[in-house]
């Protein structure tokens, strides 16, 4: 199997493969490939409707040039006192935003959650954003505002009039919290279906399949996000009783439940 990095060829193939609507795993069998580095290609150039071979392999030479720059991209970058490879974050890093696009993230909302998360404090500035990922305050902004409103990230007054973003257990809690919720609310959308659609016709039947398989996932979710946060909380020396104030309908019904 070949190794090294993809050569113009190869992503012309992956541009053709993409238009042609292969999966990944296919384009990569036909280069001989792993399909982790396919998906990594694409994803970090744009995604499948918007790659491109020549801007994904000028891109691919920007960073090896930046590479072998003694100078570092950030602060994040240089040798921590934990004693961490600056290369070896990096490439995480950009494993970690990769991954964050798979999930449904654009490229730049992804770099933004991929740097804090891996920040030792959990939290930035948006100048820290903009030295890291080489990106205009107005994207940050943009992407803080996305990711604000998916409940990922949570803002807090920082030194002077300074904004930090954060993301912590508690973030990653009210997004599973938020995640639920919304999923209740396909499932009370889908039962309404049943009632227009009528009950034992074949769209009713579906519908309520619908919703009893998202309310189960509902429920669930929010149970185990409830539990997990009572569980940290009380390793972190919180008492338990302030952890598991409600915080939405869903975490009544689970402790009646």
């Amino acid at each position: 199997m070949p190794g090294g990095r993809l050569t113009q060829q190869e992503r012309q193939q992956i541009a053709l493969g993409l238009a042609d609507g292969l999966a990944y795993a296919e384009i990569a069998r036909r280069l001989d490939r792993p399909t982790s580095t396919v998906t990594r290609e694409v994803m970090r150039n744009g995604g499948p409707t918007g790659y491109r071979s020549d801007l994904a392999h000028r891109a691919t030479e920007r960073r090896a040039h930046r590479r072998k720059q003694p100078a570092p991209r950030g602060p994040e970058a240089t040798p921590q006192a934990y004693g961490r490879d600056p290369e070896a974050v990096r490439e995480y890093e950009e494993a970690l935003t990769t991954v964050f696009m798979q999930s449904g993230l654009s490229k730049m909302m992804a770099g933004v959650m991929a740097c804090l998360c891996i920040s030792d404090s959990g939290s930035l500035t948006a100048a820290d954003l903009v030295q890291r990922l080489q990106i205009s305050p107005a994207t940050v902004s943009k992407a803080i505002t996305f990711l604000e409103s998916q409940d990922l990230v949570r803002r807090e007054r920082g030194e002077g009039r300074r904004e930090r973003y954060v993301v912590d257990a508690d973030v990653w809690y009210q997004s599973m919290m938020a995640s639920a919720r919304s999923t209740a609310r396909i499932v009370e959308t889908a039962r309404q279906g049943v009632g227009v659609l009528g009950p034992g016709t074949p769209a009713g039947d579906r519908m309520e399949n619908i919703a009893r398989f998202l309310d189960f996932v509902s429920e669930t979710t929010a149970r185990a996000a409830q539990q997990a946060r009572e569980i940290l909380h009380t390793r972190a020396g919180t008492p338990p009783e302030e952890s598991s104030a409600p915080d939405s309908d869903h975490g009544e019904a689970d402790r009646d439940g």
